[in-house]
Formats: structure tokens, C-alpha cells, sequence
């Protein structure tokens, strides 16, 4: 009878509890999203100088209403009597607008830009490129293994090109071929480029090419400048052995060369030449270029007159570019060389996304106040603060990047190199997707895959007016850079300068341990 009625009695006194749970107000941390807090607090403080200015503008305004017409006429005779005072002060603000528009960079505006797609007799499938690399005889069974893997893990697909001396068998690789390679890319870009603007070669005031690892004689740009008859006193120049980032190092220049010409073009030409940088040994380090590296290019043209606003597309907003090459361990993680038997390869070191880290962290370090939001900034520095007064207890804070751009144009070095920059930015799978498409469709086409990257975006219709986009490379020495682009209109691919014009419809395809679950168009 006790349990009966202590059981009873618990029973009864049960909703008391329940009643005065409901009187509590609720758990706002379990309850709302954090991320609107944080957005909320973003707007707060990027528009804190309004908030503050509108109530001083109504006391302004009140106070002007209430003022006495007696004391504005009085104001103005004052005005009269001091002359010579107010026309000192007229000219000070004239001389100093006239400075300041004067000395103020001129915009750079991106009118378009075509990226190169290779003919389809060029695709190399991983089971020709493994049966080549059998029967052309320079791979032992340990290197043709490493090959197989490095693929499979790669995040590349079955449709990226080589050049056609690495078809035949036995290679081709000479002087020869490689020029043949850089002639069918520049050309292939350029011809589309020009196509597409309707802007005349003899037009063109500025050329600037890069292509890191095939410089002869005459230069790249001298080719360009042969082929397409370019005016005599045009300002070229030929970069070379500066890597992967080097298509924003030629943007940067062509930035700095428009400051001083007025009123004209320039063309910025990215590429990389495989023909002749193809590793025929069996050091394991100097063979995971050839399973990322693929054929590819793009031209780019820039204008700094007015008139082009209209049709432009991008206007430049920031270069960013840091150099870690005083390092000794930076300077050697991404090497030419000869391996023990005379070969010529490019050699990456383990090391390389741990020094890829750290010029990431130098170069977001330079461009955050330019781009982050103030808010972003105050909870930066207010970390950085804390972290010094408690002797690096404190968690260091990652800017929110995400709410600096809309789109993410990551180069597309490789699988790992995206999955770090997804990790340490905190950004989210649609941010990197245009990077692991373009790995997956063209590979690693060194400095122009940020355009194949961006020109995916296009082809998805997502660039709006007012967009901004960021584009990012490293490159061998060790460099890191940054491009930031707005958009001036909303921008969509055209059909027939896209290079993912009959693709990008499957895309994207999810990429599972660097194998794609959704088959290739070629392939349906």
C-alpha cells in the first residue's frame, strides 16, 4: 500500500514541474542558429557609420529649420566681406580634387577572356595513359604502380588531354612538338578571344605571356606577336619558370602597365607546355606531374578606357602577392631537376601543402582588411589580442571569407590542395566545386585553370551583378597570390567560347576517393 501510494502521489505531482518549465524562457544557443547571429552582427557593424550618421543628419536638419532667416543673411554678408577667404578655400579644394583624380588608379576593366579546349583525339583515359606508359619502356613496374595510384586518388577524369607527341609511340618530345603545342594552345585561346570582342589585333598595346617550364627563342610572345601581326611599338613580355600562380603575376603587370597607358588593351596569355617536361625516369617524386598536368591555356583581355565599362565583365579590384621563396625549405619544395640517371623532371617535395599553408597565411593576412567586412576585422584583431595577453591560450579566429565573395576560383593543383583550402577557409562544397570540376574535366593546367574555374561558374548562370570573385594560385619559388574580380552585370557563358559548353550540363559529378559515381558524357 506505501509503494501503492507514494507511486500515487509521484504521479500526481508529475506536470508541476512540466508547468513551471514552460514559464522559463528558452535556450537561445540550442534554439537559434548561430550563423544568423553572426550575420546579424556583420550587418550591424558594417553599416554602424550610417546607423550613427542618419541621427546626427536629423539634429542637423532640425537645427537648420529653427535657424532665423536674420541669421543666414547675416552668414552671407560675412561671406562677401571675406572674399579673398573663401576663394583660398575654393582653390584648396579644387587643386586638391584635381590630385586626387589625377593620382587615383585608372579602373581595369576584364572585357572577356576564352580559355583553349583541346580537339577530342587528345583525351588520354587512365588505361591509355597506363598503356603508354608500359610500352613506351621508361617506367619500371614500381613507378607504373605509383602512376596507377596517384590517378585513382588524383580527383581528375577520364576525358583531360596531353599533347599529340605524348600519344605516339614512342613519344615525341623535341623542340619541334613543343612549339607545335604552344602554337595550338595561344592560337586556339587568341582566335576565340578576338572572335568573341571584335577587338583587332593591331589594336592591342600590351602582351603579356607566361609559360613557366618552355622558353625559346624567339620568346612566346614574339610567336603571338608574329602570328597575329601586332603593331610595332607594343609592350610585351615573356614569364617564365614562375609556376602555377603566374597567370595573376601577368595580371598584376598588365594592372601596372595600364596605370601608364592610357586608352588601350592588353592581352595576358596563360599556359603550359608538357611536351617537352614530360618525366621519363622512375624517381616517384618527379612523377606526380605527369598524372596531374594537362594541356590547356587561356587569353585574357583587359581594357582601361571608360568606353569598355559597358561590355566589360569583371573590373579588377585587388592583387595580392606574396613570395615565401627566402626560405630555403619553400624555395626547393617544388624543384627542377635531374634524378641519378639524367632526367629532367620537376620534383615536389612532401612538404609542399604545409609551405603552401603558410604562404596562404602570409597572403590572406595582406588581403583581409581589403576585402573582409569590419566586423570580420574587429573579431580578428580582438583574438589576436586575447591570444597575446593569455600567452597563446586562446583559439585563433578564421575570418570569415565567405562573406568577402560570392565565388571561390581555387587552382585546381590538385585534389589535396582543394581539400585544404576547403578545410582551413572553412568554406562549403558549392564554394570548391568549380575547382574540383575543372580538375576532374581539363586537370591541372597550371596558371589558366582559375579561368577554365571561372568560366564553370558562367556556364552554371550563377554570376550576378555585383558578384566577387576570388581567385587564388600557388606557384614554385614558393608564391601565392591573389586576384579579386566584381562583376558588372550578370555574366553568362557564351556558347561558343565556353570551354564547358557541351558538359557542364553533368556536372558535377561527386567525386568519391578521387573516382567520379557519375559516368562522363563520353561514357553515357
Amino acid at each position: 500500500m506505501k509503494g501503492g501510494g507514494a507511486s500515487k502521489e509521484v504521479g500526481e505531482q508529475a506536470p508541476l514541474p512540466a508547468r513551471r518549465e514552460s514559464r522559463r524562457l528558452p535556450d537561445f544557443l540550442q534554439s537559434v542558429n548561430l550563423k544568423y547571429v553572426k550575420l546579424g552582427y556583420h550587418y550591424l557593424i558594417t553599416h554602424l557609420l550610417t546607423l550613427l550618421l542618419i541621427p546626427l543628419m536629423v539634429v542637423v536638419l532640425l537645427e537648420a529649420a529653427q535657424t532665423d532667416p536674420d541669421d543666414l543673411r547675416q552668414l552671407w554678408r560675412h561671406l562677401q566681406y571675406n572674399l579673398i577667404s573663401v576663394l583660398a578655400c575654393s582653390s584648396f579644394f579644387v587643386v586638391g580634387a584635381t590630385v586626387y583624380i589625377m593620382r587615383r588608379p585608372r579602373p581595369v576593366y576584364l572585357v572577356d577572356y576564352a580559355c583553349y579546349r583541346p580537339p577530342v583525339k587528345l583525351e588520354v583515359p587512365f588505361q591509355v595513359f597506363m598503356s603508354h606508359s608500359q610500352l613506351c619502356g621508361a617506367f619500371n613496374e614500381s613507378a607504373l604502380e605509383f602512376q596507377r595510384r596517384i590517378l585513382e586518388r588524383s580527383g581528375l577524369g577520364q576525358e583531360t588531354y596531353l599533347p599529340a607527341a605524348l600519344h605516339d609511340l614512342p613519344p615525341r618530345p623535341s623542340m619541334a612538338t613543343a612549339r607545335e603545342e604552344a602554337e595550338q594552345v595561344m592560337f586556339g585561346a587568341l582566335d576565340n578571344l578576338f572572335k568573341s570582342t571584335g577587338v583587332k589585333p593591331k589594336d592591342v598595346g600590351i602582351l603579356v605571356v607566361n609559360c613557366s617550364l618552355f622558353n625559346p627563342t624567339p620568346s612566346l610572345s614574339a610567336m603571338i606577336v608574329n602570328r597575329y601581326k601586332l603593331r610595332g611599338n607594343i609592350k610585351s613580355f615573356n614569364l617564365g619558370g614562375m609556376g602555377c600562380s603566374a597567370g595573376v603575376i601577368s595580371l598584376d603587370l598588365a594592372r601596372d602597365l595600364l596605370q601608364v597607358h592610357r586608352a588601350t588593351y592588353a592581352v595576358v596569355v596563360s599556359t603550359e607546355n608538357i611536351t617537352q617536361n614530360w618525366y621519363f625516369g622512375n624517381r616517384k617524386s618527379m612523377l606526380i606531374p605527369n598524372c596531374l598536368f594537362r594541356v590547356g591555356a587561356a587569353a585574357v583581355l583587359l581594357s582601361n578606357r571608360s568606353a569598355d565599362r559597358r561590355r566589360a565583365k569583371y573590373k579588377l579590384l585587388h592583387v595580392v602577392r606574396t613570395h615565401h621563396g627566402a626560405d630555403d625549405r619553400a624555395f626547393r619544395c617544388v624543384y627542377q631537376e635531374q634524378d641519378e640517371n639524367s632526367k629532367v623532371g620537376v620534383s615536389l617535395s612532401k612538404d609542399l601543402m604545409a609551405i603552401a599553408g603558410e604562404a596562404l597565411k602570409i597572403n590572406i593576412t595582406t588581403l583581409g582588411p581589403l576585402v573582409l567586412p569590419i566586423s570580420e576585422q574587429l573579431l580578428f584583431f580582438a583574438t589576436l589580442v586575447a591570444k597575446k595577453l593569455f600567452n597563446g591560450k586562446v583559439k585563433p579566429y578564421i575570418p570569415d571569407f565567405k562573406l568577402a565573395f560570392d565565388h571561390f576560383c581555387i587552382h585546381a593543383g590538385g585534389r589535396a590542395v582543394i581539400d585544404e583550402l576547403e578545410k582551413n577557409l572553412q568554406l562549403r562544397p558549392e564554394h570548391v566545386e568549380a575547382s574540383r570540376m575543372t580538375l576532374h574535366r581539363f586537370g591541372n593546367t597550371s596558371s589558366s585553370s582559375i579561368w577554365y574555374e571561372l568560366a564553370y561558374t558562367e556556364a552554371k548562370g550563377r554570376m550576378r551583378k555585383g558578384h566577387r570573385v576570388w581567385q587564388i594560385a600557388f606557384g614554385s619559388g614558393f608564391k601565392c597570390n591573389s586576384a579579386v574580380w566584381q562583376a558588372l552585370h550578370n555574366v553568362k557563358a557564351s556558347p561558343d567560347n565556353s570551354p564547358w559548353q557541351d558538359c557542364v550540363h553533368i556536372y558535377p559529378v561527386e567525386i568519391i576517393d578521387g573516382f567520379p559515381t557519375q559516368p562522363s558524357e563520353h561514357q553515357q
